[in-house]
């Protein structure tokens, strides 16, 4: 396997050059399932499991599972920013330094799991309930220096939630302890 198919297991998001809605509401429905599909494939695994990693140099298992929460949390708050204000200016974060800290490091992950479920039961909620309107609301990030609307971010974060489990599961497969 090369490094970037162990990089991006499923490949890189495609950008459909039409958003419909049932294509939003399939990414929904991906969203909304994340957190027990996650649950599910890291259950019985050992401690010792969770520090396996989806590629040589990559994330343990539990840096993922702690990354996901707080890349879902900040997607949250962006969409909120994006829906209150006029095409705001996010604050991007340094997803590598945050996913070496001790807590994404050294915790167990039933935290995040908890964080996980409520967020993404708050998320699917709100996202289903907006309007053609509301996926055309946009926030600028400032490191990609994009302008992201807020149809083409659903299916960003169901594809993000789709490549981490495929992280986990290549994890789990190849069984390689950091």
């Amino acid at each position: 396997m090369s490094d970037e198919q162990l990089k991006y297991p499923i490949g890189h998001f495609p950008m459909p050059d039409l958003i419909t809605n049932e294509i939003i509401s399939q990414w929904i429905d991906d969203i909304a399932s994340f957190p027990g599909r996650l649950r599910a494939i890291i259950t019985g695994l050992s401690d010792d499991q969770l520090n396996l990693t989806y590629r040589p140099g990559g994330w343990t298992i539990r840096q993922v599972i702690h990354h996901c929460a707080d890349s879902h949390m900040n997607s949250f708050i962006r969409f909120k920013l994006a829906l209150t204000e006029d095409q705001p200016t996010i604050k991007p974060y340094y997803e590598d330094r945050w996913a070496e800290l001790p807590d994404t490091k050294q915790m167990t992950v039933e935290s995040s799991l908890k964080i996980l479920e409520g967020l993404h039961e708050r998320w699917t909620h709100l996202l289903r309930a907006l309007t053609q309107t509301d996926y055309a609301r946009t926030f600028y990030h400032p490191e990609t220096k994009k302008t992201i609307r807020l149809d083409e971010n659903i299916g960003i974060y169901a594809w993000h939630s789709n490549h981490h489990l495929a992280h986990i599961h290549q994890a789990i497969k190849m069984g390689v302890i950091q």
